[in-house]
């Protein structure tokens, strides 16, 4: 079966809780999901037990968010199967930080220019970690001021391109930074929409540095550009992936669990990935240890 590896919750810009997410799931035909909310692993144990009781195999993940050193572009990275997921938690603590920081500052711009509050935010934000743009437009719909969540209004307060943005930019981890904290934790470590990030060479630069796998299928990637994905993945080894964004009420258009999958196939592959790897590792420290032994008869 396919699966969905790329979900959020209501713990960051999702609306769905973990519960009616995997009911979701299984009325859609789709018996694995990876939950990958932004800087946040709350969900990962409560998803497991859930996913156990609806038949659904839920993968612990998360989408931790960095900004590319060269280009200074921000690059989302999706780590599963963590084995060591509390060496993770201050990198979260600290990106969930300047998240907070960040929309605070855009929640106060926009309460100066619209008659909501503060405080109606942060009520449309209840049940998440986090303050989201999405959290701010909810407000403004309650406040009757716009009727959908990307419309004008959110062209006019968070396009880059309008001159009456109140975007602030969150100071992230680094990209090389994250993707080493994600393998010291043990986890696999995913390039998230790459579509994004086509006039960059951050794929080819973390790929050197040692990524496990890119997004290949998701809603918003032609699949003109899932083939050329396809083929560098295959040429450098890489695993392939593929998930909705699921956002319930927050996608930025219809979009459901299962819109875009990992193949059976390619799910096979990423399921079976680390037991891969420790077998290699152990390969190679036998046959280190075998060539230190006859140096040493030697």
């Amino acid at each position: 079966m396919a699966g969905d590896l790329h979900c959020h919750t209501k713990l960051s810009d999702g609306s769905m809780g973990i519960e009616d997410l995997v009911a979701l799931a299984k009325k859609r035909g789709i018996d694995t999901i990876a939950l990958a909310d932004h800087d946040c692993m709350a969900g990962n144990v409560r998803g497991k037990i859930i996913g156990e009781r609806f038949g659904v195999t839920v993968v612990p993940g998360v989408e931790l968010s960095s900004i590319d050193e060269k280009t200074g572009r921000e690059v989302h990275l999706l780590c599963y199967q963590s084995d060591f997921p509390d060496r993770l938690e201050g990198l979260c603590r600290r990106n969930s930080l300047e998240r907070k920081k960040a929309a605070h500052y855009m929640m106060l711009k926009t309460a100066q220019r619209y008659p909501i509050t503060t405080e109606l935010v942060v009520k449309c934000a209840t049940g998440s970690t986090n303050l989201y743009l999405q959290h701010i437009m909810h407000a403004l719909m309650e406040c009757g001021l716009t009727t959908e969540v990307y419309g004008e209004l959110y062209k006019e307060l968070f396009s880059p391109e309008s001159p009456k943005n109140v975007l602030v930019s969150p100071k992230y981890a680094e990209t090389s930074e994250v993707l080493t904290a994600i393998h010291d934790a043990g986890g696999i470590a995913v390039l998230a929409h790459a579509q994004e990030l086509a006039d960059t060479d951050i794929l080819e630069r973390l790929t050197e540095l040692g990524l496990d796998g890119v997004e290949v299928w998701t809603p918003e990637t032609s699949p003109e550009f899932s083939e050329k994905l396809l083929a560098y993945a295959k040429k450098n080894s890489l695993l392939v992936t593929g998930g909705s964004n699921f956002k319930g009420l927050y996608n930025s258009s219809a979009v459901s669990v299962g819109a875009s999958v990992t193949p059976e196939a390619q799910l096979n592959e990423f399921m079976s990935y680390k037991a891969k790897q420790r077998k290699l590792q152990k390969k190679a420290e036998a046959a280190a240890a075998a060539a230190a032994a006859q140096a040493t008869a030697e």
